[in-house]
């Protein structure tokens, strides 16, 4: 009995372990704790992967913080050091010069930094500020925190102030200054860099910043100099460096509006400042928020479906469910993607007819972005056929090129102008790609982009002061227009103009005024064409004109370019002045002038010149004979050039250039005390070339500075050797060239001169003209005074032919007066003439200037200036231009003219080489030889 109990009992334990197991692998209970344990695996791998991204999110934030500092480091030093170097080249250049010699120096050699940006300032020791640029009101700022620092420090150390307004600029702006010490190391001033606190955080970047980024300036004493967040720039708020300095980022809300950003900050060496950088958190952390929200979205929605599932499905249930689940998760990416995009998308069913012909294509999804393109709700959209929608798209090829994708797979895009109602006019780009059964379009709206390549190609082809096309685009049109007539038999006509008088206009009011007048000119020629005609602007005054369309009789033009001239030749209000100007035209035709665009305009422009050098504010057609003319002067050039550098250079063994030397006579005395230097050129195929030949060449080229510096340096040596011979002490005058008076080295390359021949700088005398001084008076009257204080005697030149006020004049550093040979030439018979030269002769000796008069050649114009008590006289009547050699006879011979006696012809006996260098300057008329004795 016992032993068969025992077995009964073992089987139905098993039983009872077979049914709970049983149970236990059912679907109803297997099912749900399979898929409890899913979802806990889940859950942690999406909480453990938002966690790792989100230290990725804040490491990448510090990242960029760390990055941006390092840029925005960057930029403030190189800012930082250009504000520092200007003040030590101020500084230098005050201690040089003097504080009221700096600023006009620096300005000159360009070493001054956009007066629209920085106010730079010189201050004495008084605190007055003595010099500005831009100039400003007279200033007092011995009160300033940064003049009171310099006064009472010496430790070489850039100081920078608060951002404060003052009584010069009420607007607030930062103080970067320097001290001035005297020769004897004492407090001489201070200079001064003034910038707009904008200035240091114009690098802000809001596609990088954000909109609650943070970028300041702040000094080692805590206080803010510049501080932008998104487009506010403010100053003056308190930080602490101490905790945040060295680089070190942290997350803190310690800004004024209280928004918590990832912050450093980062002292700058050498200034006593620190840069602040600030990322705001939200727009750091923006994109892992974002994806975070739908990784949690997707995982809820994924333990929802799991358990909806879970209840009523089979394991072959499950199996399909998650295949269900990831479809419906790519669907759910897809519509996330979509509806973040900017650009459209729409998913296109193809319709097909018999033989699988596509005749439609039906919506079967779209996103926002496409309802506010096409005008029309989603669910409206789903189930329209494309051409109801768009019918035009049969006609403009772009329902061919679906088809095309849908049939051979190749993803195709093009861009087009949209013509429905909701975005007509936009430009659009399409790209098509195929799907099963159909295509995806993506559309985007490019007419931005559009806009602004216009705008580039519109820069790229037009002038931009004027807005007419520029040199590019008029040689493409002329191209077009001579295909044109070569097709038609019809003539194309171009004028190259150019404006007379514009340079004096440009120098006496300024290259504002200049653009003025430029703008009004172009508008008033551009009004006497016709609609199919062009003008354009080549540069500076040179306009082109494109008249198609003509025939080839050029008299026809005739008209028109009187009109032109006559409208060009109005006057014209700029600047509060009314200024005139005129024009030189050149005129060519097609086919007659040339058969491509260059060929032209290199005519017209031979034409132009030939019609300035007929006396401007004239048109001449083009005659072949013209280019013999620009040749020779590319000859003359190129030969100008060698002898430059024969003349320069001592081991090529050749000088082309010759001095010669008038006398000067006393009209008291009859003695000589002074001659003028006179340069000709022995050119080595043409034999002696007269100035007014090569002169106004070496003007144009630029070689007049080198050629004007040789004869400074000649004419130096010349003197001294005359006085090393024992012969007595004589003036040698010097004419000085605009280009050559100009030059920023003058007064240098004079002094060298002088050391170089140890001629006493009072023996040197610098003729200069009236118009040459009037171009730029301050900065002429600067240069003749620093020429004064060397020992160098000044005098003007062809006195009476410039525009000079006697305000003016007075004001010259100068020590005689020339009476210009063309008032000399008539003085016998002629009136005016004699009543001009008594009035400049009386003039200068109100003014205690001596006063000589050149081109003298009568005895007649001699006894009238001796009577009307001229001081001096130069001329063909005592002596032409001579050699070195004739000079010296001259003056051992004790030449002079006995007082009492009319004037004596010059001494005979002149050498060979003098003849043939006087012959080449001419013999006949007066006019002719004063012309040639002109440098």
């Amino acid at each position: 009995m016992k032993r068969s109990t025992i077995p009964a009992r073992r089987t139905a334990r098993r039983t009872q372990l077979s049914r709970w197991l049983g149970r236990g692998l059912e679907t109803h209970i297997s099912l749900p704790l399979f898929a409890l344990l899913l979802v806990l695996a889940m859950w942690v791998l999406t909480l453990r992967f938002i966690e790792s991204e989100r230290a990725g999110a804040i490491n990448a934030a510090q990242t960029a913080t760390r990055e941006r500092l390092d840029t925005y480091e960057a930029q403030m030093a190189r800012s930082l050091n250009g504000i520092d170097q200007t003040l030590k080249v101020l500084k230098y250049a005050v201690e040089l010069k003097g504080a009221q010699g700096a600023l006009p120096a620096l300005r000159e050699q360009g070493l001054l930094p956009p007066g629209l940006v920085f106010v730079v300032a010189v201050s004495d020791r008084g605190g007055r500020v003595v010099a500005s640029n831009p100039e400003s009101a007279p200033l007092d700022v011995s009160s300033a925190p940064y003049f009171l620092y310099h006064r009472d420090n010496d430790d070489g150390e850039v100081f920078v102030g608060a951002t404060v307004g003052d009584a010069a600029k009420r607007e607030p702006h930062l103080h970067f200054s320097r001290r001035i010490n005297d020769a004897d190391g004492k407090f001489d001033g201070i200079a001064i860099v003034e910038a707009d606190p904008a200035y240091f955080t114009s690098a802000y970047e809001p596609s990088r910043d954000g909109e609650q980024g943070l970028l300041g300036l702040a000094g080692t004493d805590g206080l803010m100099r510049a501080m932008r967040i998104g487009e506010n720039v403010t100053w003056g708020q308190r930080i602490e460096l101490g905790n945040a300095a060295g680089g070190t980022i942290t997350l803190h809300s310690g800004a004024p509006d209280g928004v918590a950003r990832y912050t450093t900050v980062q002292r700058l060496h050498g200034f006593p400042l620190a840069i602040v950088i600030g990322l705001g958190r939200d727009e750091q952390m923006a994109s892992f928020e974002k994806a975070r929200r739908a990784w949690m979205m997707a995982a809820t929605a994924a333990t929802a479906l799991l358990g909806l599932v879970v209840g009523v499905v089979s394991v072959w249930s499950w199996q399909l469910a998650r295949v269900r689940r990831r479809a419906r998760r790519a669907r759910e990416t897809y519509a996330a993607a979509s509806e973040g995009s900017l650009d459209a998308f729409c998913v296109l069913r193809a319709l097909r007819g018999p033989g699988g012909v596509i005749h439609d294509f039906e919506v079967e999804d779209t996103n926002s972005r496409a309802e506010e393109m096409f005008g029309v709700s989603r669910d409206e959209l789903r189930g329209m056929r494309l051409c109801d929608l768009l019918p035009y798209y049969r006609s403009n090829g772009i329902f061919d090129d679906m088809v095309s994708v849908a049939l051979d797979g190749e993803p195709r895009e093009g861009e087009w102008l949209a013509e429905h109602r909701h975005a007509h006019g936009r430009w659009l780009h399409r790209q098509v790609v195929a799907v099963e059964d159909g295509v995806v379009a993506i559309v985007r709206d490019i007419t931005e982009r559009k806009l602004v390549e216009e705008r580039i190609f519109h820069m790229a082809h037009h002038d931009e002061l004027t807005g007419l096309p520029n040199r590019n685009l008029m040689h493409d049109r002329i191209d077009q227009a001579i295909r044109t007539a070569e097709r038609q038999g019809t003539g194309v006509a171009i004028a190259f103009v150019d404006l007379d008088g514009f340079k004096l206009v440009n120098d006496g009011l300024g290259h504002k005024a200049g653009d003025e007048l430029l703008k009004v000119v172009s508008k008033r020629m551009g009004a006497c064409l016709r609609r199919n005609d062009t003008l354009a602007r080549f540069g500076g005054d040179e306009f082109v004109i494109l008249l198609p369309d003509q025939g080839i009789d050029p008299m026809v033009l005739a008209p028109l370019l009187e009109k032109i001239r006559v409208a060009v030749t109005e006057p014209i209000q700029v600047s509060g002045q009314s200024v005139q100007v005129s024009c030189s035209m050149g005129v060519v035709m097609y086919p007659r002038d040339g058969f491509d665009a260059s060929a032209l305009l290199m005519n017209a422009d031979a034409a132009m010149y030939r019609a300035k050098d007929l006396g401007s504010n004239n048109f001449q057609f083009y005659a072949r004979e013209m280019n013999a003319s620009v040749e020779e002067k590319l000859v003359m050039l190129d030969g100008l050039r060698n002898a430059v550098a024969g003349t320069l250079d001592s081991r090529l063994g050749r000088s082309e250039f010759r001095l010669l030397y008038q006398p000067k006579v006393d009209l008291k005395s009859g003695r000589i005390f002074g001659v003028e230097a006179l340069i000709r050129w022995q050119h080595p195929e043409h034999g002696m070339v007269p100035p007014q030949r090569f002169i106004g060449l070496a003007e144009e080229s630029g070689l007049i500075v080198e050629i004007g510096d040789w004869v400074v340096r000649e004419a130096c040596r010349q003197a001294q050797e005359w006085i090393d011979a024992g012969l007595p002490p004589l003036t040698v005058s010097v004419n000085v060239s605009p280009r050559q008076f100009e030059e920023a080295r003058l007064v240098e390359r004079v002094a060298a001169a002088l050391d170089d021949s140890r001629l006493a700088p009072a023996l040197l005398e610098l003729e200069v003209t009236e118009s040459l001084i009037m171009r730029d008076m301050p900065k002429s009257v600067e240069r003749m005074r620093e020429l004064k204080a060397m020992g160098v005697s000044l005098s003007i030149d062809d006195f009476g032919t410039g525009y000079s006020s006697l305000s003016s004049l007075k004001t010259f550093p100068i020590s005689r007066l020339k009476i210009d040979k063309s008032f000399v030439s008539e003085l016998a018979d002629n009136a005016d003439d004699q009543a001009i030269a008594m009035a400049v002769i009386s003039l200068g000796h109100k003014l205690n200037l001596r006063v000589i008069a050149e081109g003298v050649e009568t005895e007649q114009q001699c006894a009238f200036l001796r009577e009307n008590e001229c001081d001096e006289m130069q001329g063909y009547l005592f002596s032409r231009p001579v050699p070195a050699g004739e000079i010296a006879d001259m003056l051992e011979a004790h030449v002079s003219m006995p007082v009492g006696c009319p004037c004596i012809p010059a001494p005979a006996g002149a050498s060979v080489e003098a003849a043939a260098l006087i012959d080449a300057a001419g013999t006949a008329p007066a006019a002719t030889r004063a012309a040639t004795e002109a440098m």
